[in-house]
């Protein structure tokens, strides 16, 4: 054995068609394009969503909605969250860096906290927005929350 004798396995490697190398090699005359035509020649690119002179779908289907560029995007974290989080941590004080730190948001998200699941501990929550069970639910138990 040695190296002039290793080959790729079979099957594993094929060879390009050469087109339009004579008749001989089964693929010259029209190099496999047929006849005449736009996509017979050289250099011919069909437009995106062109179909053949047919009305494109992009027309026939109206425009339907708007996107709203005022519209505010909240990362939810509900309250059962912050329970967690404070009896894992030992937190009093729950703000952006601490849920940044826990992994549940980004630095660029906005937080609002959403009054889900069950609350225990007293603690002060800081964000960017509140609901009014999870307002209610901190500051029942003597906790505090402020918005950034």
């Amino acid at each position: 054995m040695d190296l002039s004798k290793i080959t790729p396995a079979k099957g594993s490697t094929f060879s390009n068609k050469r087109l339009g190398r004579g008749q001989g090699s089964g693929w010259g005359g029209t190099s496999t394009r047929g006849h005449k035509g736009a996509k017979s020649r050289s250099g011919y690119s069909r437009k995106i969503g062109f179909e053949g002179g047919q009305m494109p779908l992009q027309r026939v289907v109206p425009k339907s909605g708007f996107k709203n560029f005022n519209r505010v995007e909240y990362k939810a974290i509900n309250l059962s969250v912050l329970q967690q989080l404070s009896e894992t941590d030992n937190l009093t004080v729950i703000d952006l860096d601490a849920l940044i730190n826990a992994g549940f948001v980004s630095r660029k998200d906005k937080v609002k906290i959403l009054g889900n699941g069950t609350f225990t501990a007293k603690l002060t929550v800081k964000a960017h927005a509140f609901s009014k069970s999870a307002k209610e639910a901190i500051e029942k138990l003597e906790g505090t929350t402020e918005i950034l």
